[in-house]
């Protein structure tokens, strides 16, 4: 999940993927200027925080059921 440490949304949904027990890893694009550069690739140029990888798609601000459909996939 590729985060910012201001942003409110990613709170929101590292929050809600915990509390539905859902694995994730946390890069943070402030301080991983290639974390940056991959949202930016494939998003199609947007640099949008929350974004998570699953199974090589990029999910841009995904409410919780966007990632367990995705997650539930792959």
């Amino acid at each position: 999940m590729y985060t910012t440490t201001w942003c409110g949304y990613c709170v929101r949904l590292k929050r809600m993927l915990e509390d539905a027990k859902v694995d994730y890893t946390e890069v943070d694009v402030e301080t991983d200027p290639a974390a940056a550069a991959r949202i930016v690739a494939k998003t199609g140029g947007y640099r949008t925080v929350p974004s998570v990888e699953v199974g090589g798609a990029m999910l841009v601000n995904p409410s919780l059921q966007e990632v367990l459909e995705a997650s539930s996939s792959n």
